[in-house]
């Protein structure tokens, strides 16, 4: 018999999901996200920020002093650092930067490999960014969203991100811990595109 009851629990949580990420307040312009949290903003001097998945060009939204980037290309005359955060730490000592960005990166992170043993490279990456940011430091997430087709159309998208995934890291919470995750941070808000979230944690004291 072909199991109607299993089709129709997986479209009921499928919408159930579904209503839960459109409660998330959608914006259309950053900008008003940036200028909140930029370094003037903030009363920053000296301050540093890194991109995640930079490309050619690490983005600098809250108009640090100093830039950084990550990318699977080394270009230090532009200060990009070549690493494979799938498996190498972040190459920066801790308490390094006031920001670390990432745009349309976290999803190609793989949860979990055998590399000959278990790891769980979103964990470990998410340990990686509390190290390197400074006490009340700031990470910003912009990523593609379950459950619409842009978290899943490209192949390299491995790690599906829903409006409730920073819950593992959030002060209070901290589900991740029971797979090593060692930092903590406070989530301060999300917003959502028609198909990315947008998420801003802050670094806290362990």
């Amino acid at each position: 018999m072909f199991p109607f009851k299993n089709i129709f629990a997986t479209i009921a949580l499928l919408t159930k999901s579904n209503q839960t990420f459109l409660k998330v307040k959608r914006i259309r312009n950053l900008d008003g996200i940036y200028e909140k949290y930029s370094a003037k903003s903030l009363g920053l001097s000296e301050s540093t920020t890194l991109d995640l998945g930079c490309g050619a060009n690490p983005r600098n939204p809250f108009q640090a002093n100093i830039k950084w980037g990550i990318d699977i290309r080394e270009d230090l005359d532009h200060k990009i650092k070549s690493v494979d955060l799938t498996i190498h730490s972040i190459p920066f000592e801790d308490r390094t930067f006031d920001y670390i960005t990432a745009f349309d990166f976290i999803e190609h992170v793989p949860r979990i490999i055998y590399a000959p043993d278990c790891r769980f490279p979103f964990i470990q990456l998410m340990n990686e960014i509390w190290r390197t940011l400074k006490e009340g430091g700031i990470f910003f997430s912009f990523t593609p969203v379950y459950p619409f087709k842009a978290a899943f159309n490209d192949p390299t998208h491995v790690n599906y991100i829903t409006e409730e995934t920073f819950d593992y890291f959030n002060d209070g919470i901290r589900l991740g811990s029971m797979y090593g995750f060692t930092g903590k941070f406070t989530v301060l808000e999300q917003y959502r595109t028609h198909t990315h979230l947008i998420s801003i944690l802050k670094k806290v004291k362990v």
